[in-house]
């Protein structure tokens, strides 16, 4: 058995920097997140912060739906579930009509939580936005007037440097665009989206019993 981790295959053709740019990316969006959570001292793993950011946006949810939307099986979302329960973060909603069917949802700590979670990572990111160092491509897009200004460059140069968008001036809002193209394509809500949606996820379903 070959027990070595391949490293994957350098993306090629066009878009390749763009690719492996926005790879880059998504781990640094990781590494941020674990240090928001280390900052708040919450009992919480990455894996149950996903579950919590779900419900957020998706829920209530059935136990088979909410495991359907994290790609893993039934009996996974049951045991992060209980914990979260036992943490007051996560309430079971049981069928008026049918007490077999389960429905999980936010209470209002979890959605405290995961609220205070995505302010503190925004602000993170803002904050990554605006340092100097971020990016060798002196492009501010932090500014208000939607064009380069060349002022405290950061990692938005970078990603604008990427690919096909290293040919144009890219603004603030089109680069927005373009992510939020890209996080709807992979089935997520945008950040407006998802915020509207949290504002309801620790009402209960209809038809249940509270």
């Amino acid at each position: 058995m070959d027990l070595y981790v391949h490293p994957p295959r350098t993306s090629t053709g066009a878009d390749a920097r763009l690719v492996d740019s926005l790879a880059a990316l998504s781990r640094a969006l990781v590494g941020i997140t674990a240090r928001t959570l280390a900052d708040l001292d919450v009992d919480v793993t990455l894996n149950q912060l996903r579950t919590i950011v779900v419900l957020a946006s998706r829920g209530p949810l059935r136990t088979v739906d909410l495991a359907a939307a994290l790609h893993v099986h039934p009996s996974t979302v049951t045991r992060t579930c209980d914990r979260l329960t036992r943490r007051g973060l996560v309430v079971r909603h049981q069928g008026a009509t049918d007490r077999r069917v389960t429905w999980l949802a936010l209470t209002e700590s979890g959605k405290d939580l995961v609220g205070e979670v995505m302010r503190r990572r925004a602000a993170h990111i803002r904050d990554l936005l605006r340092r100097p160092d971020a990016g060798p491509h002196g492009t501010d897009l932090t500014g208000t007037d939607g064009r380069r200004t060349g002022a405290d460059g950061g990692l938005a140069g970078t990603l604008g440097s990427a690919g096909a968008l290293a040919e144009v001036a890219v603004s603030a809002g089109a680069l927005a665009e373009f992510i939020d193209g890209l996080v709807v394509a992979s089935g997520e809500p945008t950040e407006r989206l998802w915020w509207q949606r949290w504002e309801r996820c620790a009402e209960p379903p209809p038809g249940v019993v509270t």
